[in-house]
């Protein structure tokens, strides 16, 4: 991810890490299933992309052992600092606009981080790059124009307002360069860069209790951006935070896509 233009959502702000729990909570499951699946070791190396918090650093960590290594990047890592023991690396750096951080990975992985990527075909070359010959790939990403609403099941006014505000979100995020159906061509893009073996899966989050805190958390971070463009008031966020905090409505995500494939 890049910094230019001002990141919508940045790692310094004081929702970050509460947006990072729900990601957390939300997707780790599907991501270590994924992992294991992929056949992830003890003596692997892995570069982490974009890593924003810990959970899925840590669990790397602990699964390729001592004999292992895990690069962990991004361009803000204050969020980081507790990872930063053996066998972690925690670095800086913008997979959008920089070489890789090195090369004979036996597993690179990116979550949530390239719809964000405004130049996300040289990040996809980079990493593919810093793989070994027969090294795996796991893109994982959202595509919110599959599903673009917060409450798909639109009965009232505060359904109609929190999809109100998610609209307004997802413009913010498309002026700043995201890709809003990324996700759904992963697929492609990854055979068309040369991996082989490749597979995709969607995970859809609906009604959880992270979901809810997400919600919460991203307005909250967001809503400076939302008023200043005209896309709410004041009084309407804090309508739509009084809601989503009265725990009534079903709140969803978007879709998460996974996709994976090995390199020749």
């Amino acid at each position: 991810m890049t910094q230019a233009d001002g990141y919508l959502l940045d790692n310094r702000q004081r929702e970050a890490a509460q947006r990072f729990g729900a990601f957390a909570a939300l997707f780790d499951p599907t991501t270590f299933r994924h992992l294991e699946a992929l056949g992830l070791a003890p003596g692997w190396r892995c570069w982490e992309v974009g890593a924003g918090g810990t959970s899925v650093v840590s669990w790397l960590a602990e699964k390729v052992g001592p004999a292992g290594r895990v690069v962990a990047t991004d361009i803000d890592t204050s969020l980081l600092a507790t990872a930063a023991h053996a066998p972690v690396e925690v670095r800086t750096h913008d997979v959008g606009t920089e070489e890789p951080p090195g090369e004979g990975f036996d597993l690179v992985h990116a979550r949530l981080v390239l719809v964000h990527v405004p130049d996300r075909e040289h990040a996809l070359r980079s990493m593919i790059r810093a793989l070994r010959p027969g090294g795996l790939l796991l893109i994982e990403d959202a595509d919110p124009a599959l599903q673009p609403l917060t409450c798909p099941h639109e009965y009232g006014p505060e359904q109609r307002l929190a999809n109100r505000l998610r609209q307004g979100f997802r413009g913010l995020l498309a002026d700043r360069g995201a890709d809003l159906s990324y996700g759904r061509k992963l697929p492609h893009l990854l055979r068309e860069a040369g991996l082989h073996q490749v597979e995709a899966d969607a995970y859809f989050p609906v009604a959880s209790p992270a979901c809810t805190a997400l919600e919460s958390a991203t307005v909250r971070q967001i809503r400076d951006r939302l008023v200043a463009a005209g896309l709410a008031t004041d009084e309407e966020i804090d309508q739509h935070l009084a809601n989503v905090a009265a725990g009534t409505m079903d709140l969803v995500t978007a879709p998460m896509i996974s996709a994976w494939g090995r390199k020749e």
